[in-house]
């Protein structure tokens, strides 16, 4: 009786799962003219360079699209297209680097840098409230004991 509990229980999560897979595979197919614009915005424009290939008006953007149509409507996925031209053009053709070896850092880097900001800056705040509780309270310890003894002769002098 609580088997067959627990395997409802568990039917549900993993149903609710592939439908959410496949509404996202649907969601992100589009049609072929879609999915072209897509990939085209991911590769550089070996013209113009700063554009990407969606985005150029040259003869050779439009060429790059029209063979990214051609290679979707023959079947061919997206990374295989990719590879296409990575194969053609090089990594560089990419306007992304790819996610593997040390691409990761281009990737990563900014994150990294980021954290060690906040951190940074976390630990500088608490510092200066630090420093602010201790001048409030008692006063710091003097630094070296022979000018403490100076100071402390001078003071009672003073008071006189």
């Amino acid at each position: 009786m609580q088997n067959g509990k627990r395997g409802k229980q568990s039917l549900v999560p993993t149903l609710l799962l592939m439908v959410f897979g496949i509404w996202v595979s649907v969601a992100n197919a589009g049609s072929v003219e879609e999915q072209t614009l897509r990939l085209a915005a991911e590769l550089r424009c070996p013209v113009c360079q700063n554009l990407s290939v969606a985005d150029s008006p040259s003869e050779m953007a439009t060429q790059m699209r029209e063979v990214i149509h051609e290679k979707l409507k023959n079947g061919e996925s997206p990374e295989q297209i990719r590879d296409y031209f990575v194969s053609r053009y090089g990594e560089w053709i990419l306007l992304s680097p790819a996610r593997q070896g040390f691409n990761w850092l281009a990737w990563l880097l900014p994150f990294v840098a980021i954290v060690g900001g906040f951190g940074i800056v976390v630990l500088t705040i608490s510092r200066s409230i630090r420093r602010g509780r201790q001048s409030h309270g008692e006063p710091p310890p003097p630094s070296d004991p022979r000018y403490a003894g100076r100071l402390e002769s001078e003071l009672k002098e003073w008071e006189r």
